[in-house]
């Protein structure tokens, strides 16, 4: 029996393949799964029914699985902030949301570096978060 509250086999062996510098992508209802994400990257689909699961959802648990080094999120076409971006900056308080233009979010999300697409069925507009995978210290070097 595991001790982490992530208990999804799939996305346990894609994390467990994936190194510093790989990239996690949490998607919302309305992304392009297909064309918008390389073939290579493992993709599981948690989106059952429209709002059932969120992004942040997903988040809250991915965060006790890896330790997240960076994330990007898309921006809306008038510049204004989406309020989901406030729950990311409250589970993610050590890591700057970095800002991406629509069309450059699906360029980064097409990158070989994407090991892992988790599909939602968030509703909320821009919630897409793409994550870099961070380093494990030993615990006498943190």
């Amino acid at each position: 029996m595991l001790k982490t509250t992530l208990l999804h086999p799939e996305i346990l062996r894609a994390l467990a393949s994936a190194g510093h510098g790989s990239r996690v992508l949490i998607s919302d209802g309305n992304y392009p799964h297909a064309t918008a994400t390389p073939p290579s990257a493992t993709k599981v689909f948690l989106n059952l029914a429209p709002g059932v699961l969120t992004v942040t959802d997903v988040l809250r648990v991915l965060t006790d699985a890896i330790p997240v080094e960076a994330a990007h999120v898309m921006a809306l076409p008038d510049d204004s902030e989406p309020p989901v971006w406030k729950e990311y900056r409250q589970l993610l308080p050590d890591i700057s949301l970095e800002v991406m233009e629509r069309f450059a979010f699906y360029d980064a999300a097409r990158q070989p570096d994407i090991a892992l697409l988790i599909a939602t069925a968030d509703q909320q507009r821009c919630a897409n978060l793409l994550l870099t995978i961070g380093i494990v210290f030993p615990a006498t070097q943190e």
